[in-house]
Parts: C-alpha cells; structure tokens; sequence
C-alpha cells in the first residue's frame, strides 16, 4: 500500500512519497520511491532492510558478516574522535580503474559490469611490522590496499603483495603480530622479524609454514611497488541478479613484470636511502611514467571448491593458476600523488567490509574476524566514528543518506526533526531492488570452538611454492632462514624450525641445518596430515619466470669522470629515454664532469652518496686520468664491487679497467654481464641485456653460502626434477 506522508512545517527537510510493506516477523519496512532518496551505510552502499540483522536461520546467532549492522551499532555506540599497529608506514598514490569486460554472468557491481567505466581509486602500499619510522626494505610483507570509489559505494580490497597468510583464524592475529612486532621488554627488534619470539610463535604454528615460504622468498624485499602483485588473499563472493553466488579471488599483476632485490642489496638500500620505495613511485610519476596494474579474477564454482585438494576457505592456501587461470578483466593506473600525506595516506581508512552491492564474502574464519576488526581499528586510529568524513574516505561516486547522528568531528548531520526509522516525516527509505543483498548461503550446525579438519594440511603447498622457484630463489629461501634464524638464541627454536623444513623439502632442511651449524637434522615436526608430493610446479609462483621483457621503468646509474667520452654518455641518456627507463649520473663531484667535448654533464649523485644499489644496472664511462682517480676511492671501489656482486650488468670503457681491477673483480671474474662499450652501437645491446635484470648465475661464483645449496643439489636430484 502506498501512501503519502504529510510535510511537517516546522521541519527542514519535505517527506517523500514511498511504500510500506509488512515483513513476516510483522516489522514495517518503508521503500524508497523512484524519486525518493535511498537509504546507505557510511560508505554510500544502499541498504536493502534496516529493520533485520543477518542471522543464521530465522532464529540462529547474529553474523559478524552483517557490515551494516555493524556500521550502525558502532556508530551509535561513539555518538557522545594513533599510528596503525600495523601496516604503520604507508605511501598512498590516487589513479584510475578501467572495467575492460563486464562479468554481469556473476555479479551485479557495476564496478564490474559497466564496460569503459572509469573508476576514481587510492592505493596505499606499506610494510607490515615496521613503524611509521621505519624504513622501506625490511623483510616483510607488503601491504597493497585498493579503495575504488564506486557509483554504489566504496569497495576495498584490503591486498597483500603475498596471497597467503600466516594464520587461519582471525583470533590469532593479535599472536601474531605481538610475537613479529619488537619485544615488549627491550623495544627492539623493530621493522624486522628475525628474533626468537617470532620464530618461537612461527616454530609451534604449522599452518604459517606457506607463508614462511613466501615471506623467506625474495617476495618479501621487492624492488619497487611498482613491481609487485597484490592479492586480496581471501575467497569472496560474487552474487548475481539472480541470487546464483561464485567464489572469487583478486589479482593485480603488474604490467612492467616482477623484480626484488638481493638481502645483502636491500640492507645497503636501507642505509643509502631508508625512503627508497617511496622516492621511487614518487619520480616515476613526476617523470610521467605512472605504475599500471592488470586487474584479475579467480572465479570458481561450489562444484570446483568442494573437489579442490584443499579447502577455499583456508587463507594460508592459493588455487594455482594453472587449475583456475586469472582472467584479466581491467586495469589500473596510479597517476596523481597525494597533496598531502597527512590528509591522505595517513587518514584513509581500509575496512574489509566494504563491499559493494554483487560483491559478498566466505565464511574464510580470517575474513570474517577481520570484517569484524577493521572498524574497531578506525575508531582507535582516528578517533571517531565519523571518520567516513574526512575526504580521503567519502564516497564520491554516490550520495550519502542516513539518520546517523554527532559523535565527534561530524561533519554533518540529517537536516530537520527526524533521525529515525521507520517514520512519519520523510528522509531516505530502504530499497530491496537496489540496496545491498547478501548471498543467502544455506547454514547449518552446531555453535562450535573448532578448526575444520579440512584446513589441517600444512606443508603441502609451502613444499609446492618452494619446488616452483628457480634455483636461484631456492638458494635465497634458505639464506633468508639461515639468517633469520641464526639471530634467535634459543637452539631449540633453530631445531623446530628444520624440523618443520623436513616435511617441506629434505634438501633446503639440510641446506639451513648446515647454515646454522646443526650437528643432526631434527627428526620431521608431526604433521596433521600427510604432506603431499604429487603437487606440480607452478609458473606464476617465481618471481625470475615471471620478470620484465625490457628494462622499461628501471634505473642505470652511469658513473662519469671528467674527459669521459661524450658520445657514450649521450648514447646511454637518449635510448635509456627511448626505453621508458630513467638514468642518474653519478661523478666525484655533485657538479658533474666536464667530458671530452668540453661540456659538463650535471650530476644527480655524488659518488659516496650514490651508491650501486640504488640502480638496476651501471654504466662506467670514464676516462683514464678519471679511472686512475677513483681507483683510489673507496666508495667508487664499493660502487663496482657492489654491483659485481649483487649480479648486475655492468658497461664499461676500456679506460675504466683499472677501477674494475681494484675494485676486486679480476680479468678472471671478467662474465657476460660485464658488457665492454667500444662506441655508441654498443649501447643497444648492453640495454637489450639489461632486460634480463641480473645474471643470476655469476651469486654461485661470489656467495659462500652456494657451496652448500650446490652440493645439496648435486647428492642426487631435485624433488622437482623427479616429479619431471
């Protein structure tokens, strides 16, 4: 029945026409005409019933799933506003999504439907233990946190560059991160997890051995944000017009390939420039060469879920891409950096929660604490539960409309006498058509305190990341655990570990037993389940097979001297441009150096504060009088050694012989990444080469630790190659 209400005179605001129906319990339920304004959460999503929290069953428990519910106690309950504890050092950016095929067969976001459509969006990248002042290449995580200001509402995709995690249920995330952050007696370590409280937590919780793998992959050190991938890590819905729900998994993949660096690199990177990341997407988009990213779907049915050799629902498991390829449905661009970091990158506020109508989630027991938590934390952060506000979280694709009222730093509030609903005056009405629908999943069963049986294998796809790398990130996985673990005190700690490493590769067990100087491998940790060995390699799992094609968006430094032979060094600057790649010239003095023609050659860099580390590959174009002055020059010797060492490909003039010599690379060492240019038709191909990012095979010549990691290879074959 429809009804029109009369305006009230004294209030503001004139009421709307619309329609009341009566729901089973009895309850009024007031709906939105077409003209009227529609009911929405904070952040702009419409509401579909205000009057019903979701439950399980007519009469089961309430769902912490239920945001809008959440939302709207929460907010009520902070009506009378710190650094994150987490994810503390951020960098934001804004861009822009691009929908390139619609997927209306599975949901109805518009955000994935509307083919063409352009959607505003902020990325805020961070590590994850470290504080706000901490620096940028620890060992960690990285964070990749996407908000997509939508024509519905905001939608966050609260990513991770790693897509597993440590712990499959959210009542551990406070172990977790207490057991990685700096001890509560000493205050240190910090920004670093290689002591005895994370490994001790990590040595007696089985599940966060995938994770382990990833973490101690050179997953953990990239070599830019613009490098990496993200993932949204957990299963999530997409609901249909028709109700029909899929699973699905998100994925950013960017367009200019993977790339990390080298431990010993990043802990020189640290020093040279702890805001090495953050400078680096800064310049990229000042130089008008902004990051762009594929956006991907997992999508999957009910039927491939419940015949997948592992539960979707564990967050510590990836469906390998060769089972469920990605299918690429968009793109993003990161373009337009932030006018101030306060306002923005410290303010946004990411909740898990925030989904859009056709997008829902799974009962994942991690994302369902974290759709929980999230709102807490923005509370704490920022002190209010009117931080949807402040601009850097308003929805801008889409009106705002509900009765929420005051707390502190509110900025606004409904207009007139009503602040209430249902009511008699007017104001916004839910709208079952457009308002947000969870999917109606089918539950049933006992409340219980139980982990699922079926999450219970922990070590067979943390043996299937460890057989997918190359030999080189094999070798920089059991680095990465010798290291970390030889910084722990405790032996015993050091024994649960290799004990943990037997049931994921017998070798790299040895290898780290060997480094830390074990006198016996400890017998296999117990394993709830068998862990399985008929696993194939996957592909998409290395970061080496999955690298640039060309040295677009990377660094040279090219190192000159005064007389250094002008031709070079304008070959080098001008195809460097022509490659999409950017160059700094390093010299002795910040002036820069006067080559053979008699002109100077600024310098970005001086030689002790321009180090190798900071560049992809080098250049040495010198002269003789040049080269013969920097051979006396400790940090010019550490600019040459450094990049020999970290595998870099390095061009040279003859006249910079000398410099090589003392710099400790000898005619012996001479390799094929050390390219010598005669003139100006050399550059090409010495940038061609520098495609390739590093010539991985020259670390088995100059790193102690490659003795062991070879000889494990040579007694006998690799678990890879006796699944080939």
């Amino acid at each position: 029945m429809a009804r029109k209400i009369g305006e009230d005179k004294g209030a503001k605001s004139a009421a709307r026409e619309f329609e009341t129906q009566t729901g089973a319990g009895g309850e009024l339920h007031q709906i939105a005409g077409s003209s009227g304004d529609v009911l929405t959460t904070q952040q702009g999503v419409p509401i579909a019933d205000d009057q019903n929290s979701l439950r399980v069953g007519e009469r089961g428990p309430t769902l912490l799933e239920d945001f809008h519910f959440r939302e709207k106690i929460f907010h009520f309950d902070h009506e009378r506003i710190p650094e994150r504890v987490v994810h503390a050092r951020g960098f934001g950016v804004h861009g822009t999504f691009t929908l390139n095929e619609s997927l209306e067969e599975f949901t109805t976001a518009k955000v994935l439907t509307e083919v063409g459509e352009k959607t505003p969006m902020f990325v805020r990248f961070s590590t994850v233990v470290g504080n706000k002042g901490s620096f940028d290449l620890a060992r960690d995580v990285r964070g990749f946190a996407a908000k997509f200001y939508t024509k519905e509402g905001n939608w966050d995709i609260v990513a991770n560059n790693i897509p597993v995690f440590f712990i499959q249920d959210a009542i551990k995330f406070p172990d977790l991160v207490h057991a990685a952050k700096q001890t509560p007696d000493r205050g240190f370590p910090q920004a670093q997890t290689a002591h005895d409280n994370f490994w001790d937590f990590i040595s007696l919780t089985p599940e966060s051995m995938h994770m382990i793998m990833w973490v101690m992959s050179d997953r953990a050190i990239p070599r830019s944000f613009r490098f990496m991938e993200g993932f949204g890590v957990h299963s999530f819905r997409l609901i249909n017009a028709e109700g029909k729900g899929s699973f699905v998994k998100f994925h950013f993949k960017p367009k200019q390939g993977l790339q990390s660096v080298m431990w010993n690199e990043a802990l020189k990177i640290n020093g040279a420039d702890p805001d090495f990341h953050r400078r680096d997407l800064w310049d990229a988009i000042d130089l008008g060469s902004p990051p762009e990213w594929d956006f991907g779907v997992q999508i999957f049915d009910d039927d491939f879920a419940d015949q997948f050799e592992f539960d979707v629902l564990d967050p510590t498991k990836i469906i390998p891409e060769e089972q469920v390829p990605v299918r690429l449905i968009g793109s993003f661009v990161l373009d337009a950096r932030v006018e101030n970091f306060f306002a923005e990158t410290e303010q946004v506020a990411f909740c898990t929660q925030n989904v859009v109508p056709g997008i829902g989630f799974s009962n994942d027991p991690l994302l369902q604490g974290r759709n929980f938590s999230y709102l807490d934390t923005q509370l704490k952060r920022l002190g209010s539960p009117n931080f949807t506000h402040i601009p850097i979280n308003a929805p801008r694709g889409c009106p705002v409309h509900n009765f929420q009222q005051d707390g502190h730093m509110a900025m606004s509030n409904p207009k007139g006498r009503v602040n209430y609903e249902p009511n008699s005056w007017g104001g916004p009405r839910e709208s079952p058509d457009r308002g947000y629908r969870h999917f109606a999943a089918g539950e049933a069963g006992p409340k219980l305190q139980i982990r699922s049986p079926s999450f219970n294998d922990h070590y067979s796809q943390a043996r299937q990341f460890f057989i997918s790398q190359t030999p080189i990130e094999q070798k920089h996985i059991g680095d990465a655990l010798v290291f970390e673990l030889s910084k722990c005190e405790r032996i015993d700690i050091r024994q649960k570990m290799v004990a943990h490493l037997r049931n994921i590769d017998e070798k790299l067990a040895t290898v780290v037993a060997g480094g830390l100087g074990l006198s016996k491998l400890p017998d296999p940790a117990p394993a709830a389940a068998a862990p399985r060995t008929d696993l194939p390699p996957s592909e998409a799992l290395s970061i080496v097979r999955n690298g640039p094609e060309s040295f677009a968006g990377r660094k040279l430094g090219i190192l000159v001297s005064d007389g250094a032979p002008v031709a070079l060094v304008k070959a080098l600057t001008q195809e460097v441009k022509q490659l999409g790649a950017v160059y700094e010239i390093i010299a002795p003095k910040i002036a820069g150096a006067v080559l053979d023609d008699g002109t100077l050659v600024e310098g970005k860099q001086k030689i002790d504060g321009g180090p190798s580390v900071l560049y992809d590959a080098v250049a040495l174009i010198l002269s003789s009088d040049g080269a013969a002055q920097l051979a006396q020059d400790k940090a010019a010797k550490d600019f040459v050694s450094d990049a020999y060492a970290h595998c870099k490909f390095i061009a040279y003039v003859d006249d910079a012989l000398p410099l090589i010599d003392r710099a400790g690379v000898s005619e012996a060492d001479m390799d094929e990444g050390l390219v010598r240019l005669e003139g100006p038709e050399d550059v090409t191909p010495f940038l061609a080469l520098c495609g390739q990012l590093r010539l991985w095979d020259r670390e088995f010549k100059v790193d102690l630790d490659a003795a062991g990691f070879l000889a494990s290879q040579k007694n006998g074959s690799t678990d890879q190659d006796q699944e080939k």
